[in-house]
């Protein structure tokens, strides 16, 4: 999947185009982290273009994203102004041991090994540290009408998701793994986002379909084109509200599970 990713103008669309679900998700996180104030360092891991550790500037003094795709961090003075970044992989951080306080992973785990993260995880964690891992579906369902559903389906028949070995992730999934954390927290949610037609259209293209038909030949210009002129009757000129379905599980270290943060 990197090298759907890993265009600048995947890069560029995952900076700037977006919608702004991360903040709104760490609001939710926050209730059921142990601790009132801000801890030490969180790091965030396939921070992409630098959204998600923007959205921890309430929540740690040092911010940290690592993203193995190193292009993706062309933007990170915009999205996360005063955070630390560094191309890598969650398999081997490159942070020294006991350093961390919150490690969060915003749709990034179901690419990685995930037996050698969690080692990872035990490895650079301090005592009573956390992992808040998260993760919403493309916004495809107006909160007032399914019309929009309907639409993403035929954008997905005509577009279609590439081919991936990634795997499934949710509260259940990771409430039965053996690596060492047991789940200490969790929630299913779907959050409304207010959207233009014009975002939800540059959303739509930073999709890895997108993406991925654009690998396979298909020109920008014409997915665009499409997109905009299927998309124009079913939304209309006024912005809607899009829901986002997703999850967050909070994760404690088993043999530390009492412990509390060091801030």
């Amino acid at each position: 999947m990197a090298d759907l990713f890993g265009t600048t103008d995947m890069a560029a669309g995952y900076a700037t185009a977006r919608p702004p679900l991360h903040a709104l998700i760490m609001d939710r996180i926050k209730a059921h982290l142990p601790f009132s104030g801000k801890v030490a360092r969180a790091l965030d891991v396939g921070c992409g273009a630098g959204l998600s550790t923007g959205a921890l500037k309430g929540v740690a003094n040092q911010r940290i994203g690592i993203e193995p795709v190193e292009r993706m961090l062309n933007w990170r003075s915009t999205t996360a102004p005063g955070a630390d970044f560094v191309a890598g992989r969650a398999e081997a951080i490159p942070v020294r041991n006991h350093s961390i306080n919150l490690i969060t992973a915003a749709g990034s785990l179901n690419y990685v090994d995930l037996t050698l993260f969690f080692q990872e995880a035990l490895r650079i964690l301090v005592p009573g540290g956390v992992i808040a891992v998260y993760d919403f579906s493309p916004g495809r369902a107006f909160s007032d009408s399914g019309s929009l559903g309907d639409w993403f389906s035929r954008f997905i028949a005509r577009y279609p998701w590439a081919p991936d070995n990634a795997a499934h992730l949710d509260p259940d999934r990771l409430s039965g793994m053996r690596y060492g954390f047991r789940l200490q927290s969790s929630e299913r949610f779907d959050i409304g986002v207010t959207l233009t037609p014009a975002f939800y259209v540059d959303y739509m293209m930073t999709e890895t379909n997108v993406s991925f038909a654009r690998r396979n030949g298909e020109p920008e210009g014409a997915i665009r084109s499409w997109v905009a002129s299927t998309l124009g009757p079913v939304w209309g000129e006024q912005p809607q509200e899009v829901m986002f379905p997703g999850y967050f599980a909070c994760l404690v270290d088993e043999s530390r599970a009492s412990g509390e943060f060091t801030t």
